[in-house]
């Protein structure tokens, strides 16, 4: 039997061992009755800084099964199938997805009358149409996929505006899908309709009272040739129109000019005075000295067989000076 005693003496009957114990010190009864020194547990406070986490350690969120299946989800190759996706092998998964069937524009005719080019031009005049609306009308129909007003549209693109149209070789038009021959033709063909209008303006019989009554016809006819050209107006004693040559062609920036057949072109249709026009490629209408020159050497050849020389017109981009405005005749 053990027994404690007060000062920490232990005794088992036979024998007595004093043992100085302190605050912690227990007897194990497997011992013998001999003491055994146990440290107690000790619970320690700590302050909260001391709980706080260093930067060593990470503060993991709470558990959220939504967002980990996203984010492994994301860490999946792209080209992997989804998860319901049938197998490869199967005639579901090589059988070639649909395809979207081509939109295709309905034709100018099967749009309302106030829309169509033709209709508008003769409801409204020619004033309050545009130009594509103008050359669809003169195109007369486009090819599968693409209407009159498209094909128009492209046209005055493709050239920068009617003008660049109506000046377009016919291999330059019948490049463009839709303009074969026949079109390119029609376009060549308004153009010349364009050009014989302002001609009319010059018809023989018609007295030419002053620069504007020439001016318009002269502009149409040479501003967009790509060299020089040098032409006479042919006119009697009263001014009226006998004929219109062009007499001499150059280069893009000269042109070779005979008095002496200037002269005679002048006896050959008896005229009795003469308008010479001349254009600038270049677009500026701007009189030369060579101009000045020539102009004075056919003034003096056709003051010796009684003709007289009325005027000296350049004509540039969609401009014209008279030499006799600016007193240089």
């Amino acid at each position: 039997m053990v027994s404690h005693s007060p000062l920490g003496a232990v005794a088992d009957g036979s024998r007595k061992l004093s043992v100085t114990t302190g605050p912690g010190a227990v007897i194990c009864p497997r011992t013998q009755g001999f003491p055994e020194l146990v440290r107690p547990r000790r619970v320690v406070t700590l302050s909260p800084r001391q709980c706080a986490p260093t930067k060593d350690q990470t503060v993991k969120p709470p558990a959220n099964k939504a967002a980990d299946d996203l984010q492994a989800a994301s860490r999946l190759p792209v080209d992997s199938p989804p998860a319901n996706s049938p197998p490869v092998n199967s005639p579901l998964a090589q059988s070639p997805l649909p395809q979207p069937l081509p939109v295709i524009p309905l034709s100018i005719k099967h749009w309302p009358a106030a829309d169509r080019p033709r209709e508008r031009l003769m409801q409204s005049g020619p004033g309050h149409v545009s130009d594509a609306e103008l050359l669809a009308v003169v195109l007369g129909r486009g090819v599968a996929g693409v209407s009159a007003l498209d094909l128009a549209r492209q046209l005055l693109h493709r050239f920068g505006g009617m003008r660049g149209v109506l000046n377009a070789p016919p291999a330059a038009l019948e490049a463009l899908h839709g303009l074969g021959p026949g079109k390119s033709s029609v376009l060549t063909a308004v153009r010349e309709c364009c050009c014989r209008y302002m001609g009319e303006k010059l018809m023989t019989g018609r007295a030419i009272t002053s620069p504007a009554d020439s001016q318009d016809f002269l502009i149409a006819r040479l501003r967009d040739r790509p060299h020089e050209v040098f032409c006479c107006v042919f006119l009697d004693n009263r001014h009226r129109v006998l004929a219109f040559e062009e007499l001499f062609r150059g280069t893009i920036d000269s042109t070779t000019v005979y008095p002496r057949e200037v002269v005679r072109q002048a006896l050959q249709r008896n005229a009795a005075a003469l308008i010479l026009a001349h254009n600038h490629p270049s677009g500026v209408p701007e009189p030369s000295e060579a101009d000045r020159l020539i102009t004075r050497r056919i003034r003096d050849a056709l003051d010796l067989v009684d003709v007289r020389l009325l005027d000296h017109f350049v004509i540039g981009d969609g401009a014209c000076v008279s030499l006799a405005s600016r007193g240089l005749l």
